[in-house]
C-alpha cells in the first residue's frame, strides 16, 4: 500500500491561468507540488480551439509554467476513460433528447476520481485544481463542506455537487480565497506566466467548432433524423433537422419563423418532435431529479428549504425539496424558473454552502 504524504499534491494543470496560479499558491504554502496535464481527447494531427483546455498548446503552456515553478510535470493519458465517461455520455444524452453537462461528468469521473487515484499512486495525499470554490472542515460533525468562492462571479460550485466525503478529504482548491479573477491574472503576469492573458474556456473542449449536432452525427451516423416542430396540441408547424440541434428555451437558430418569438418548450424523443411555444411556456414551478448526491446532508428532510440552481449561469432560487420513489426528488420553486432542462443539473444550497444535487429528469407542469 502506497504511503500518502500530506505535503504532496498533484495539481491538474489544464494550461490555463487558474490551475497555473493554483500550483504557485500551493508551492508558496509549502506543499510539494507535482503538475499533471490530463491528455483526454486530442491527437497530434487534430486541430484545436484557441480557448480550449488540455489541447496541444495548452500542454505546452502547462509545461512552461511547471518549469518556471521548478516542479515536476507529467502528461498522463486519460483518453479511454474520457471517451467512455464524458464523450459517449454527452452523445447518448443528446440523442436521447436531453441536454448534458460534460464538465460535471469530467469533474466526477476524471479530476476527482481517476486523477485522484493516480495522485495517490504518486504518493500524494491531495489533488488540486483551479476551481473557484472552497472546501471547509466541520469538526463538530466530522464532515467536509463545499462553500462558494469569494469571487462569487466566478464561483464554480454548481459543477462540484458529485463530491464524496473521501474525495473532499483529499482535495485542495486554493483559488476559492481570491476575490476576483483579476487578482489571479495579476499574479500570473507578475510571475511572467505565458498564459497570463489566455482567454477562459467558454465551450466544450472536444468540439472545436461548437457544432454539437455535426459532432454527434459524425459519431452516430443515422441517429440524427429530421422530424416535426409541433405546438402543445400536436399541430405540425414545420420540420426540424434533428433533436440534438435543440435545447429547452432555445429561440435562435430554429430555422422557422412565425412573425413573433417562439421557443423550444419541450422535446419528445419517442415521437422525434420539438415542441414550440411562447416565452411563458418555457417557465416551470417544479421538477423531478435523479442520481442524487448529497455532499453534506445524510438525507433530505421533507419540505427542506434550499436555494436551488438549475443551470450554470442561473441564479439560485428559493425552493423546497421532497423525496419521491426510486431515489428521486421533487423540487418545488417559490417563483417560476426559466428553461428547466432534462439532463442538466439541479444543485441545492444553504446560503453559501453546497448541499448536493442531481440530474433533472423532467419539468413538472
Amino acid at each position: 500500500m502506497t504511503v500518502l504524504d500530506k505535503k504532496k499534491v498533484v495539481v491538474g494543470m489544464s494550461g490555463g491561468v487558474d490551475s497555473s496560479v493554483a500550483a504557485y499558491v500551493l508551492k508558496k504554502q509549502g506543499y510539494e507540488v507535482i503538475g499533471v496535464t490530463m491528455k483526454v481527447w486530442q491527437d497530434e494531427e487534430e486541430d484545436e480551439r484557441e480557448d480550449g483546455c488540455c489541447g496541444l498548446s495548452a500542454v505546452d503552456d502547462a509545461r512552461r509554467v511547471a518549469n518556471a515553478l521548478d516542479i515536476p510535470f507529467y502528461v498522463m493519458n486519460f483518453k479511454k476513460i474520457f471517451e467512455k465517461k464524458v464523450i459517449d455520455y454527452f452523445v447518448e444524452e443528446y440523442v436521447s433528447g436531453r441536454t448534458p453537462n460534460p464538465c460535471i461528468a469530467c469533474n466526477k469521473f476524471m479530476k476527482f476520481d481517476e486523477l485522484l487515484r493516480r495522485a495517490h499512486n504518486l504518493g500524494a495525499h491531495y489533488v488540486a485544481t483551479g476551481h473557484y470554490a472552497k472546501i471547509e472542515y466541520d469538526s463538530e460533525n466530522d464532515k467536509y463542506m463545499i462553500k462558494k468562492s469569494n469571487a462569487i462571479a466566478k464561483d464554480q460550485t454548481y459543477a462540484l455537487y458529485n463530491f464524496t466525503q473521501d474525495q473532499l478529504k483529499h482535495t485542495l482548491m486554493p483559488l476559492g480565497e481570491f476575490d476576483s479573477k483579476d487578482e489571479v491574472r495579476k499574479i500570473a503576469e507578475e510571475l511572467g506566466f505565458i498564459n497570463a492573458s489566455r482567454p477562459d474556456s467558454q465551450e466544450i473542449c472536444f468540439i472545436k467548432d461548437n457544432n454539437y449536432g455535426k459532432f454527434i452525427e459524425n459519431r452516430k451516423p443515422g441517429k440524427i433524423v429530421p422530424g416535426n416542430f409541433v405546438d402543445r396540441n400536436g399541430k405540425i408547424l414545420g420540420k426540424h433537422k434533428g433533436i440534438p440541434y435543440y435545447t429547452i428555451g432555445q429561440r435562435k437558430g430554429l430555422g422557422i419563423t412565425f412573425g413573433k418569438p417562439v421557443f423550444v418548450v419541450d422535446i419528445i424523443p419517442k415521437k422525434n418532435q420539438i415542441v414550440l411555444g411562447n416565452n411563458e411556456e418555457v417557465f416551470g414551478m417544479e421538477l423531478l431529479a435523479e442520481d442524487i448526491n448529497l455532499v453534506y446532508l445524510n438525507e433530505i428532510e421533507e419540505g427542506l428549504n434550499v436555494q436551488a440552481q438549475t443551470r450554470y449561469n442561473a441564479k439560485p432560487a428559493a425552493a423546497k425539496l421532497y423525496n419521491e420513489a426510486n431515489n428521486k426528488i421533487r423540487v418545488v420553486f417559490e417563483e417560476p424558473q426559466r428553461a428547466i432542462t432534462p439532463g442538466q443539473a439541479v444543485v441545492f444550497y444553504d446560503e453559501e454552502y453546497l448541499l448536493g444535487g442531481g440530474t433533472i429528469t423532467k419539468k413538472v407542469r
